[in-house]
């Protein structure tokens, strides 16, 4: 049985080489309806958490979708660009994301379970053999997302498996209150449900204290990638992690397009798992003004905060790198974004816009004197 649990294997394991690391779930101690309470009371002891940026215990999602005729669905779409732990464990741990969806099918009593990835995926081969392999107690399907950024937000799934249309829905009902189709429906991460299958194999207790997250570390590390690292670590080690600076750093992007910046590289992570690390020959402003543009392109279109506020504010760090004053519309419109949105889109843009004015607010000083920041003519 495995000591360590995210850990990714160099090669990937089929059903087999899974067992052999992992264990075979032990299904006889959680048969019936006592058991589902006990597999409740297991992924409670171990705090487990969703690992999809939100932090939300899975516990309590569990007991709120527990209900006849319920539906489980494993997010794996991993629709940030700077994040890649998803698919990595679906590549070469895909029974790992098997045994939690079906552990979450049980607790809740599901009938159905769907495994949603972006259209095109490449992890789409490593899942399909892997179903092969296996006889689940509730059959998987696979359905292939629209490739948006958007579209792997929870309420957005629940519409696209319900309707074929990927708009999020807003922040109310749950699905765990009416989900798919309107029935109570669990959505997970892929992450969050291979800890899930590691608290039952490990045991809760053996899980807290053995317990290691993934990490997407890109930007000027010598190893980027994905890494294994112990539960909370702060940046430091996650840096250690992914081989150390490869250059001199200015600041850190902590939990992808919707995080924040920060000039600490002592702090700790936030959102979802994924750092992007800037070197001192960059311009935090271009990056940032390159990432909100992604963002304006890539929302739903149906909130007037993405339709008219994330373009505008786009717009603005644009003019902010030709070193055009554009400081006093985004201190009037950064804070017009923020809870208003359908779904929580707005509000990260709003979060990576006002932490990079923060983070370098010397550069915008230099923008705005000479055009250009400290950064060498030609290098942004």
């Amino acid at each position: 049985m495995s000591t360590l649990t995210t850990t990714l294997p160099p090669h990937r394991l089929d059903l087999a080489g899974h067992r052999r690391h992992h264990g075979v779930v032990p299904w006889v101690a959680y048969h019936g309806d006592d058991g589902r309470d006990r597999l409740i009371e297991a992924v409670a002891a171990a705090d487990l958490r969703g690992r999809g940026g939100g932090g939300f215990p899975t516990a309590v999602k569990l007991r709120a979708a527990r209900a006849r005729r319920s539906i489980v669905v494993a997010n794996g779409c991993e629709g940030d660009p700077l994040s890649r732990k998803d698919a990595a464990l679906l590549a070469l741990s895909p029974h790992l994301v098997l045994d939690g969806l079906q552990l979450a099918a049980h607790a809740i009593g599901a009938t159905e379970a769907v495994l949603c990835v972006h259209a095109g995926s490449p992890v789409l081969g490593s899942i399909a053999a892997a179903l092969a392999e296996r006889d689940d107690r509730v059959p998987v399907r696979v359905v292939e997302i629209p490739r948006r950024y958007v579209a792997s937000e929870e309420s957005a799934l629940v519409h696209y498996l319900t309707s074929g249309d990927a708009r999020p829905l807003g922040k109310h009902p749950r699905p765990a209150e009416r989900g798919v189709r309107g029935r109570p429906t669990l959505v997970d991460n892929v992450d969050t449900l291979a800890q899930l299958a590691l608290v039952v194999l490990l045991g809760p207790h053996h899980y807290r204290a053995a317990r290691t997250d993934l990490v997407t570390v890109t930007g000027a590390v010598r190893g980027p990638g994905v890494v294994s690292v112990r539960a909370g670590a702060a940046l430091p080690e996650v840096l250690a992690a992914a081989g150390g600076e490869a250059e001199p750093v200015q600041a850190v992007l902590v939990g992808g397009y919707g995080g924040t910046w920060t000039a600490d590289l002592r702090g700790a992570l936030s959102g979802i798992a994924a750092v992007h690390v800037l070197p001192a020959s960059a311009c935090g402003l271009d990056y940032t003004a390159k990432v909100l543009a992604f963002l304006a392109a890539e929302s739903a279109r149906q909130c007037g905060p993405c339709m008219f506020g994330l373009p505008a504010i786009a717009a603005d760090f644009a003019e902010l790198v030709r070193g055009g004053d554009a400081t006093g519309r985004l201190a009037r419109r950064i804070p017009l974004l923020t809870g208003r949105g359908a779904c929580a889109h707005p509000d990260g843009a709003a979060r990576l816009a006002a932490s990079a004015l923060r983070t370098f607010e010397a550069d915008v000083s230099a923008h705005l004197a000479g055009g250009r920041c400290r950064v060498p003519a030609g290098v942004a």
